[in-house]
This record gives C-alpha cells, structure tokens and sequence, in this order.
C-alpha cells in the first residue's frame, strides 16, 4: 500500500469528499445557536470557526453517525462541553482582536 502512495493521486477524489472532522457540524451549530452576529457576518463566522475548532483535537468520519454509535453517552456529553468552552473562547477573543483593530489598526 505504501509503496504507492503517490501513483494514483488523487484518483479517489468522491473517497476523499466524504471524510471531514466531525467537530466542524457540531461547532457550527453551536455557535449559530450561540451568537447572532454570525448571522449577519460571514467573515466573524469565519473566524470563529477556525479558531474553535483548532482548539479541538480533529475526529474524522466518514458518518456522523459512526461518531455517536462508538461513544457512551459520557464521552458525548465531554465532546459537547468542549465544544461549548472551545465557541465562547474563540467568540471572545475574535472579538477582542476585532476590537483592538478597529481602535488601533496599527496594531
């Protein structure tokens, strides 16, 4: 397997598409319950997102479903307490460096 690795790159690409962090849908519905600047300000959004969901450790599936199936309800309430802490922390320092811009660009 790994002695072809770079022949055929590439060639799954509908594989490929079908992975993706399993954090990235519960963090956005997160912070769209969270914050209603988000909204109003794709770029906030933006921001916000990328900095919660670097401050998780990445989970890739290919199902959501295959994400809750292997968790006791625990482990899936620990997930979404994190969540919660990782979109209040990304909102507040998004905006305190939004803040700080808009009164010092320089900065």
């Amino acid at each position: 397997m790994l002695l072809g690795a770079g022949r055929h790159k590439f060639q799954d690409l509908p594989a490929r598409d079908s992975v993706h962090n399993y954090y990235e849908h519960i963090v956005t519905e997160q912070l769209l319950r969270a914050n209603d600047r988000v909204h109003s300000d794709p770029d906030f959004m933006a921001d916000v997102l990328c900095v919660a969901l670097n401050r998780l450790p990445p989970r890739y599936v290919r199902h959501d479903v295959d994400m809750t199936f292997f968790l006791s309800p625990t482990e899936m309430e620990e997930m979404t307490n994190k969540v919660v802490k990782a979109v209040n922390d990304a909102v507040t320092y998004v905006e305190s460096r939004g803040e700080r811009s808009e009164e010092d660009p320089s900065e």
